[in-house]
This record gives structure tokens, sequence and C-alpha cells, in this order.
């Protein structure tokens, strides 16, 4: 569905992106991994238009959309939900989520309203909350709130920068299965992540970045058991977990 090849993206003077390439297959769940500063937002604002590479070719489909503009690369069918969520504070949940429209320039209505009931089947609070204003929402109401508006843009790649930003555990799980559910209904997923583990348990494949390289391309599954993801993504608390599972053996 997407092929990313040999991108280089800069600031000015800064080169942010080296070379990076990846795939997405159809119906897949890709996680991009990588510490603060590794170039996975970078990559995300490059392969939806906000970015113009140097260097490199991007495909979608495969159509050529390589330094197209952000609107036309929406229009094709990919949708971001940014970093941060950016809810409109002043506007109400619903007008949110038909904001999500706007790139759906030949949607019927019965089109627009089978996704609108997508979205309040998988987020019934937002049904619930659909008068409030964006203000009035908590944080991983916004978070949902935001992933619908995703949603109703109708895409068929979905891009998730960071989703679990800043939203408390219980919330975190919750997101998680909710990505997990949407991608099972067909939404192929690249999923941008600092919570490596949690994205590789729903991920497909994975792609780690450091310092705008790809370093590590791998199964999740191979991901998951890779020594050197444990060592510097995974946190200490899988070896933690790796140790008691031994000691269980024994």
């Amino acid at each position: 569905m997407l092929k990313v090849e040999g991108i280089e993206t800069w600031y000015g003077a800064i080169q942010a992106l080296k070379g990076i390439s990846l795939e997405v297959e159809r119906e897949e769940i890709v996680a991009l991994l990588g510490a603060n500063g590794a170039g996975k937002s970078t990559t995300i604002k490059t392969i939806t238009g906000l970015l113009k590479p140097a260097k490199g070719r991007i495909e979608f489909l495969g159509q050529d959309i390589t330094g197209r503009e952000a609107e036309d690369i929406a229009e094709a069918g990919i949708a971001c939900v940014p970093e941060g969520r950016r809810v409109f504070a002043g506007l109400s949940v619903m007008d949110n989520l038909m904001l999500g429209t706007t790139p759906r320039k030949h949607a019927s209505r019965t089109e627009i309203q089978r996704d609108l009931d997508r979205v309040f089947t998988l987020f019934p609070m937002l049904k619930e909350f659909r008068d409030r204003l964006g203000w009035q929402l908590s944080g991983g109401q916004q978070q949902m709130l935001a992933i619908g508006r995703g949603l109703m843009t109708g895409a068929k790649l979905l891009l998730l920068d960071e989703p679990s930003l800043g939203l408390a555990p219980v919330l975190v799980q919750e997101v998680f299965k909710v990505i997990k559910e949407i991608n099972t209904t067909g939404t192929t997923i690249l999923l941008v992540e600092q919570n490596a583990r949690m994205a590789l348990l729903i991920a497909n494949r994975g792609f780690v970045l450091e310092t705008g390289r790809v370093m590590l391309a791998d199964t999740a599954t191979n991901l998951l058991a890779n020594e050197e993801m444990k060592a510097h993504y995974l946190g200490a608390h899988a070896h933690i977990k790796e140790a008691r599972e031994r000691r269980r053996r024994l």
C-alpha cells in the first residue's frame, strides 16, 4: 500500500531523515519506533506532504505522491492523527468529527453516516458527548475524538503519531485495544510510538529509527525477542520479566 524509498528530509541546514525506506502492506499495523529525535514524526510529516523530501520517492497504492500537497495526499486516502491530538477546543465533538470529512469531496451522505456510526460504535462516549466542546473533554477523550476524526476522512491508510502520549496507563490500554479493532475492520495503520512494547504487541511488523536512519526492521514477534531492542527500547522491565520466567522454569 505504501512504499517509502530513500527519503531525505531537511530542516534548513539540518538533515532529519537520511535515506529512510519502509513499506506498509494492506491491512497491516506497522510500528515506527525510536527515541525522541529519531525522525519518526518527520517521516510522518514527509509522507503526508507537510514536509517536502530533498531526495527519495513515496508511492501510495502504486502512485507517486512524492512532494505532492498535503490536501492532495489526504484526498488520495492517507489521514494522520497528529501528536498532541490537535482537537479544536472551541468546536463541539460533532463539529470536530465532521471536519474530518473535508477531503471527501465526492462522498455521499450515506457513506458519511456509515462512518459516523462506526466511530460512535468504537467510541460510545463521543456519541454521548457529541454536543460538548473540545476543551470540556479529558485528555483521553480528546485522543479518542482525534482518532474518530481521522476515521471520518474515510482513509485507507491511517497514520497515528504518538497516540499514547500523556495518557494514564489504563487509557493507554484502551487506546491500543481500539487501534487493533480499527485494523481488524480493514483500515491499514502506520503507528508511531515511543511505547515500543505496546506498539509491537499489536503490530505485524516494526521499523526502528535512530538519528534519521532505519536501524532495525523485522516482524513484531522478532523485534520483541531482539536483544538490542530489549536493551534500548523495551525497558528494564523486559529483562526483569525474562529473569522471572527463567526462574519459574527452573
